[in-house]
């Protein structure tokens, strides 16, 4: 298997050591910038695997180099660091464009596992003018949507962008419009596909045993427990609820 190298741009010293030794710890080949320029210097001269890039840098922010990379190489997932408690620009960040984000200080398990969900996603997108218009064209064998109307473009360009990012989703729809198909969708191009997808019809299940059903439970909790029951939350470890 060929080193996957991955992009550091952050201007502290500190963090690009702990990211580079983190990664070498990986298997993986770190390459550090500490500018925007050079940054983008960079992603046009080689093949990177990932881009973790900190909010603030000496000439610019993150989040314009999110936009490049998503108009320059949007197959390119890219994470950030952001300042602890940035809640709304890691929002921003990821309504961008970018996978991830991950908070100062830098928490060394976290930022392994969004590591290691970057690089499962596939490498193949729906290319530059899906990034921004979401109109990229796709074909039939890319999942089992039918059709080749533009709204049928459009909904698999978008569901292609959603899938290389770890944002919450909300899919909305009548009853019967293809909600559930959309959200294996996202799944099934996403990092978590090969872990479990467990669909919830929360209105099929009484309100008094939410909880049960949701945590699990042990045999004898309550009147009718006779055995233990897994629940939802822990069988969708990892995948998708």
């Amino acid at each position: 298997m060929s080193i996957r190298h991955v992009l550091v741009v952050d201007d502290e010293p500190d963090i690009c050591e702990l990211l580079e030794i983190t990664l070498a710890r990986m298997g993986l080949e770190a390459t550090t910038a500490t500018r925007l320029e050079p940054a983008r210097a960079l992603i046009a001269e080689r093949d990177f695997d990932l881009c973790l890039t900190d909010m603030r840098l000496p000439d610019g922010d993150g989040l314009d180099l999110v936009r490049h990379i998503q108009c320059e190489r949007p197959e390119l997932p890219v994470a950030v660091i952001t300042a602890h408690g940035s809640v709304d620009t890691a929002v921003q960040a990821l309504k961008l464009g970018a996978f991830d984000f991950v908070s100062k200080p830098v928490d060394l398990k976290q930022l392994r596992e969004l590591i290691d969900a970057a690089l499962r996603l596939e490498t193949g997108s729906p290319g530059p003018d899906a990034s921004d218009s979401d109109t990229a064209p796709a074909t039939p064998d890319d999942g089992p949507l039918l059709g080749q109307s533009e709204p049928m473009q459009r909904l698999r360009a978008t569901i292609h962008k959603l899938a290389r990012s770890q944002a919450p989703v909300f899919i909305s729809g009548e009853s019967g419009s293809g909600k559930e198909l959309v959200a294996r969708e996202i799944h099934r191009l996403g990092p978590r596909a090969e872990r479990p997808f467990v669909p919830v019809n929360c209105g099929a299940i009484p309100g008094e045993l939410m909880e049960s059903e949701f945590f699990g439970h042990r045999k004898g909790a309550f009147t009718g427990a006779t055995q233990d029951h897994t629940g939802l939350f822990q069988s969708a470890d990892g995948g998708t609820l």
